[in-house]
């Protein structure tokens, strides 16, 4: 019997908060880079409620599964990183749950988003993106509504332009008109110019009426005259006149077929049947292509014997000599040789030119379909793969509300649409196979996802920012410096009696290290990568400068903290081979950049390491001083 405990109860229901608000946030988001995309084509068409309404509803139903993903992994984020932020992964652990196990309920519940998803892209997505097509197509060729501007010329009536200088809004009178009308053609313009004029709408909304006062008229009759040189116009001045101008102003939807052949707008099993019908006509109309190829233009000339055919199929340009009967030709003949051929090479390129373009388009509309159908299932399939992303990643950072997850989960998203875009892109254009184009970004974040799970699932540090700032300073050679400070309880005092004789030996270990290796000349760059094991002499060293340290920081004397401070902290494997394996590092200085690399920065590290030493011999004798005093009751 399938029990739910109350921790999964508790999981769920936060997780199920967050994704609910963060899902219409992103749906809005989305809704509004969508509307700013066709913003340009829609204002000032004096559009209806009614058809706004079915706009902005078409193309939410359509933007939901572009918005699951981003919701997910932003709801994802979030959560874990309230939990570990509020201590309570960390007691989930405690109590012996594993990360995968806190994820469990989750991400089942994903998958039922999954689900959610795939029904949208394959069943509610495509009513409504051909829905949403054939509005967008309809409000497109709407007319805008008539509001025409002050001082310059407007162009949104067809075959028109007009031109107020002062418009009087309350009584709706214009003054100052200027019309030019080219609807029967620029070389027929008729120019109109008015003192006044009144402009309204007919009552069925399909034309324009105008009322004029005082002007003049002036009209090209050249259509009257099609053989005159002169072209004659007619000059017309009136006190008033009336002119309609057809003017289209109601909205009419298009045609709900106009859609019908659009990838988005087809389910799976449409999208596969669709596919086989244009393969099959590809293949078709390439088999046809192929006889009209071979019996057409290229065809054995007629009248032929097979015996003569299959002497001019084994026949070899070579053996003869073609311009022999263009040299004998006339003047006449040649010049109608060339044209003839010129006009052959013409006709038959625009010939394969449409061929091509015809197979070319087929091949891309082909193409369009498969990527579709590949899309309903990697859309829906990234709500998991962000889970798997968001949770882990809200576990390493431990930081809940809208600060670092949103800007984790934007840069993420940017990431996964550029790879999924691109793929898209080059499946689409045939660059790519499509499959391996559609399932790239998919390819790419799972195993970005495996890896996070792993490596929160073993309380990892891959995104903890001071053990990168370490390893930077290490391979910068970056070092810390000690900061000692008088401890409050103290359990063993120094031995103040031994400590002046053991800080003489290490000085004399410093010293004879020094005569021994001449760190101030360059190494030899062939024995660098030959020598074998670490220098014991330099560990065995910083061993006893350590303990040293150590014991000595139980005093009560500052001055002799501050003098502690003094000593370096010693990297003992930083001035020798710089890989444990012996045959990295002959690999290092094979490759020549490589090793020329690690052998200059040994060098820089030998270098400090001599300066190091002498460091530590001259604060010995500083150190030995404090402890004598110490010892003589001076201090």
């Amino acid at each position: 019997m399938l029990r739910i405990k109350k921790l999964d109860i508790f999981i769920i229901k936060s997780f199920l908060l967050l994704f609910v608000g963060t899902f219409f946030i992103c749906l809005f988001i989305f809704m509004m880079q969508f509307l700013w995309k066709y913003v340009d084509e829609l204002v000032g068409k004096g559009l209806e409620m009614s058809v706004l309404a079915q706009f902005f509803f078409y193309s939410a139903v359509t933007l939901v599964p572009v918005a699951l993903p981003l919701a997910v992994l932003l709801a994802s984020l979030i959560t874990f990183g309230n939990f570990g932020e509020r201590f309570e992964l960390l007691a989930m652990k405690a109590a012996g749950i594993s990360l995968l196990k806190i994820m469990r309920p989750l991400a089942i519940l994903v998958c039922f988003i999954c689900c959610i998803s795939f029904y949208f892209q394959n069943v509610i997505g495509p009513r409504a993106q051909a829905k949403l097509g054939t509005l967008l197509i309809s409000m497109k060729q709407k007319s805008p509504e008539l509001d025409i501007p002050e001082g310059v010329f407007y162009d949104e009536i067809s075959g028109f332009n007009l031109k107020v200088q002062k418009k009087e809004r309350k009584t709706g009178m214009l003054y100052d008109v200027t019309i030019y009308d080219f609807s029967k053609g620029f070389d027929n313009a008729r120019i109109i110019v008015s003192d006044s004029g009144r402009m309204e709408m007919t009552a069925d909304r399909q034309h324009l009426y105008l009322h004029l006062y005082s002007g003049e008229m002036f009209e090209n009759l050249k259509e009257q005259s099609m053989k005159s040189q002169n072209v004659p116009y007619r000059r017309e001045s009136f006190r008033e006149k009336h002119t309609i101008i057809e003017f289209d102003s109601g909205f009419n939807m298009a045609d709900a077929s106009i859609m019908s052949n659009q990838s988005s707008a087809k389910d799976m099993a449409k999208i596969v049947a669709s596919i086989d019908s244009m393969t099959v006509l590809g293949d078709s109309i390439g088999r046809q292509y192929y006889k009209e190829a071979s019996t057409g233009a290229y065809r054995t000339a007629t009248g032929l014997t097979k015996e003569d055919t299959v002497k001019i199929e084994q026949a070899q340009i070579r053996d003869y000599n073609v311009d022999s009967l263009f040299e004998v030709a006339t003047l006449m003949q040649k010049q109608k040789i060339m044209s003839t051929a010129v006009n052959r090479a013409e006709n038959l390129g625009s010939d394969w030119g449409f061929k091509s373009f015809t197979m070319t388009q087929n091949d891309f509309s082909i193409r369009r379909h498969q990527t579709e159908w590949h899309k309903k299932i990697t859309i829906s399939l990234s709500c998991l793969l962000f889970f798997f992303i968001g949770a882990p990643l809200g576990g390493i950072i431990r930081k809940g509300g809208l600060g670092m997850p949103v800007i984790v989960s934007v840069l993420t998203f940017i990431i996964y649409y550029i790879i999924d875009n691109t793929g898209y892109k080059m499946a689409r254009d045939g660059k790519w196979i499509v499959w391996m184009g559609m399932w790239t970004s998919s390819a790419v974040l799972a195993p970005l996802g495996a890896f996070l799970t792993y490596k929160s699932n073993k309380d990892s540090v891959v995104l903890n920012a001071d053990a990168y700032i370490a390893w930077f300073k290490k391979v910068a050679g970056i070092r810390n410096v000690r900061h000692l400070v008088k401890k409050e309880v103290i359990i063993h005092d120094p031995d103040y009696q031994r400590l002046p004789d053991d800080l003489a030996q290490l000085s004399e270990q410093c010293k004879k290290y020094l005569q021994k290796n001449h760190l101030t000349k360059a190494p030899n760059y062939f024995k660098l990568w030959m020598t074998e094991g670490n220098d014991d002499d330099m560990i065995a060293i910083n061993d006893k400068l350590e303990e040293l340290v150590d014991e000595m920081s139980n005093t009560k004397q500052a001055m002799l903290i501050g003098a502690l401070n003094e000593y370096p902290i010693i990297p003992v494997h930083a001035h020798v081979r710089p890989f444990d394996k012996y045959w990295l590092n002959l690999l290092a200085g094979i490759i020549v950049p490589v090793g020329l690399f690690f052998y200059f920065r040994i060098w820089a590290f030998r270098l400090r390491l001599n300066k190091d030493m002498e460091r530590i011999i001259k604060n010995n004798e500083q150190v030995t001083y404090i402890i004598n005093e110490k010892i003589n009751n001076k201090i």
